[in-house]
């Protein structure tokens, strides 16, 4: 019903900005068949919006001449929900919209009447946001902006990136289908050329970004949310087993969503299971539980963590004494 209303709206819009368009045309606009929209034209006629349709090579339909929609009217609860919506568009986003952003809740403040303006006070200081603050924002927003622009031109770009777990530099070209915010970073999602195979890459390890004049095509069952969903499956290829001392047993109690497994033990200590994108990202997560954590499974990671340590022990002891 949601699409049904947005696309009837859409549809008077659409005749109100140009006449006598055929109904194939509409149609193609709305994403729809023409036997739809000639439906759609019925409800609209049932509604009392004065449409009309001509003949011949210059008809179709059209708006009854001096018909105007009347102005949008929003409840407390849509304006304050457009309010809040610019502003995590401005704090996710950053100097990418932070500016347009603005000018969209100036112009949308302008004219709310009072009742709404009020509702919008409210819901600013009563539902707080606080984004996960990325220092390094600024340092990368022009590579961002780049992306989005080549993005939307449909240009195809060189980048020269550096994986998280690699020291190798690699440049490869690369087709953009899509920007995203995950965790606390951004990422382009597009079509590895290097690799040939759609791929994500952080926006904050490409090194230089050129983009380029040559155009590309985003396939039509392309689907962003999907392929984020599929990714952050895939990610999970090493399974992790370990102990937490009771002490900090709490630790992991308190998360019980992440782990796969948790199984308290008669000490008050837990074993808890997990997956983790690599054996590198398994290594650092483990010491960041310090000595409370043990490590049961997998065996190769255990043998990392003691290489590790050894190595931290050596370099420790090297530091001369204060």
């Amino acid at each position: 019903m949601t699409n049904t209303a947005t696309r009837l709206i859409t549809l008077i819009m659409l005749l109100e900005h140009r006449p006598n368009q055929k109904a194939s045309e509409l149609a193609e606009r709305l994403g729809v068949s023409v036997r739809t929209l000639h439906r759609y034209i019925g409800m609209l006629d049932e509604l009392g919006i004065p449409i009309y349709s001509e003949r011949g090579p210059q008809g179709g339909f059209s708006l009854v001449r001096g018909y105007k929609m009347p102005p949008l009217i929003f409840t407390p609860s849509e304006a304050a929900a457009l309010c809040l919506g610019t502003g995590l568009v401005a704090d996710l986003w950053g100097q990418l919209y932070s500016e347009p952003a603005q000018s969209a809740l100036a112009k949308l403040e302008n004219i709310l009447p009072d009742e709404q303006l009020s509702e919008v006070e409210w819901a600013r200081r009563a539902l707080v946001n606080t984004p996960l603050p990325n220092p390094r924002l600024q340092s990368f927003a022009p590579r961002l902006e780049a992306l989005r622009r080549a993005l939307r031109d449909r240009h195809r770009v060189r980048l020269v990136y550096q994986s998280g777990n690699q020291s190798e530099i690699q440049e490869r070209e690369f087709d953009p289908y899509a920007l995203a915010y995950r965790a606390g970073w951004w990422y382009v999602i597009g079509y590895c050329h290097l690799r040939e195979a759609v791929r994500s890459f952080r926006v904050d390890r490409i090194h230089q970004l050129d983009v380029l004049t040559m155009p590309y095509q985003i396939p039509a069952d392309f689907d962003a949310q999907a392929y984020l969903a599929f990714e952050v499956e895939a990610e999970k290829g090493v399974p992790l087993r370990m102990h937490l001392t009771a002490e900090f047993a709490y630790l992991a109690t308190s998360t019980p969503a992440f782990w796969e497994n948790l199984d308290m033990q008669p000490d008050g200590s837990v074993i808890v299971t997990t997956r983790m994108i690599d054996i590198y990202r398994a290594a650092g997560f483990v010491f960041s539980y310090g000595p409370a954590a043990t490590v049961l499974e997998p065996k190769e990671l255990q043998d990392m963590m003691r290489t590790w340590a050894a190595e931290l022990i050596k370099l420790y002891d090297e530091l001369p004494n204060h």
